[in-house]
């Protein structure tokens, strides 16, 4: 069945080479345009905050009010935040790069896993409410960011209780060693760099992958392109679909599932356990964007 796929994918590039230019052209027009400016720099400060040991730190202001709810180490509130702030895929990225130079403990890094992958505010504000034309923007975001936010407290007092407070204070005796700045810079750009390369090569990937639908199905082409990649996907779709779209922003799509594979394909985390979590926040959301469009559009 893969070979069968991948059979009819070569054989469209190879006989619509001006689809197949457009489709690949897209992905990466997306992804310097909108992820290389966005992400990159995000990516670069983050490694080196993590490679110096200074998250602790950077987390004090945030603390009082998270640690109350969370009940967490700083290492997994700074995770948190990054994952909610910097938007996908940085929560993976940054709960994987700790993980693997143990500043989390595995129990940690899954249950952040959970819930702090999420669509980015600023691409949310920047590129979907215009798209979308959404007017009730704090309920948008509200729902955008709070089913997950609530979701991963409801994790943290149940699933995730025991685990967590038992592996506690072994988690804290892991140390990094302090290296120089220029070394961690130098480090986190050359690792920034080839996660970002590879983020443009998925999304080249699955917008290419929009040729299938092209060919066969046209019709389904457009509802289907956001669950492919979400951003060609949405440009596509437009507001033709809002609660479409809202739905796959939930969800991110399967470029976003092959990204956060690749961020962590180095260590023992589970794919399959995020993709569970992704699909029971989209569920959750579905009523309530339901509500937003239903009531308040």
């Amino acid at each position: 069945m893969i070979a069968l796929f991948f059979l009819i994918l070569i054989l469209f590039i190879l006989t619509q080479s001006d689809i197949s230019l457009y489709y690949a052209f897209h992905g990466l027009t997306l992804w310097y345009g909108k992820m290389v400016p966005s992400l990159l720099p995000f990516m670069i400060v983050m490694g080196v905050c993590v490679r110096q040991n200074i998250t602790g730190k950077m987390v004090s202001i945030f603390k009082p009010i998270l640690y109350p709810l969370f009940r967490c180490r700083s290492e997994v509130l700074y995770c948190i935040i990054v994952g909610f702030l910097c938007g996908f895929p940085m929560g993976a990225k940054v709960t994987s790069q700790m993980y693997q130079i143990r500043q989390l403990s595995k129990t940690e890094s899954e249950y952040l896993l959970s819930f702090c992958n999420n669509i980015g505010p600023v691409y949310c504000l920047s590129f979907v409410v215009p798209l979308l034309g959404i007017q009730n923007i704090p309920l948008f975001l509200g729902i955008m960011y709070g089913i997950p936010l609530m979701y991963g407290l409801t994790l943290r007092y149940t699933f995730f209780r025991k685990d967590m407070n038992t592996e506690l204070k072994s988690a804290q005796n892991h140390s990094t060693e302090r290296e120089s700045i220029l070394y961690s810079l130098d480090q986190s750009i050359q690792q920034s760099i080839q996660s970002i390369t590879m983020l443009c090569g998925y999304m080249i990937f699955f917008n290419l992958l929009n040729l299938l639908p092209h060919m066969l199905c046209p019709k389904l082409l457009t509802y289907l392109a956001p669950i492919l990649e979400i951003t060609g996907g949405l440009g596509m779709l437009k507001d033709d679909n809002v609660m479409l779209s809202l739905i796959a922003l939930s969800f991110g799509g399967l470029s976003c599932l092959a990204q956060t594979y690749s961020t962590i394909r180095g260590s023992d985390l589970s794919i399959g356990n995020y993709i569970l979590h992704k699909l029971i926040i989209t569920i959750l959301s579905i009523p309530c964007y339901f509500f937003l469009l239903r009531f308040l559009l």
